[in-house]
Order: C-alpha cells, then structure tokens, then sequence
C-alpha cells in the first residue's frame, strides 16, 4: 500500500469517526425500530432482535469493505 494512500484512507476514517461520535444519537435512532425488527414487551421482560437493521448494517458494510478493497488492490 501506497503511504500517501494509507494517510488519506487514516485521515478520512477519523473524520467519519469524529461525525459519527458527535452524531450518533440522531444516526442511529432509526436501529432497531424498522419494520421487520422484532420487538416483544411485557411486564417485566423485554426482547428486541433488529433483524432488518442488522441486514441494513451489514449490506452497508459489505459494499464500503468492497469498495475499499477495490480502491486498494488496482494494479
């Protein structure tokens, strides 16, 4: 890997990083509440399993890692 590349993929991680510690509460109050997300309340017990939002993650983190993957490997 290129140094100079590395210092910008550093610099813009701890960019978003930054955002998303200010941002957080209002970037993430839509996990666990979409639809499919499985939530069970009763008296004295509670269940959530985010089902959808996990997939939701884990699409978007599979297409960013790609992406990078990508950027990284040109010949």
């Amino acid at each position: 890997m290129d140094l100079g590349r590395g210092l910008i993929l550093l610099g813009v991680l701890l960019i978003l990083l930054g955002l998303a510690w200010v941002y957080a509460p209002r970037l993430l109050s839509w996990f666990g509440h979409l639809p499919g997300d499985i939530r069970i309340e009763r008296d004295g017990f509670r269940f959530y399993f985010p089902l959808v939002s996990m997939l939701g993650v884990s699409l978007v983190l599979s297409l960013v890692l790609n992406l990078l993957a990508r950027w990284f490997h040109k010949p």
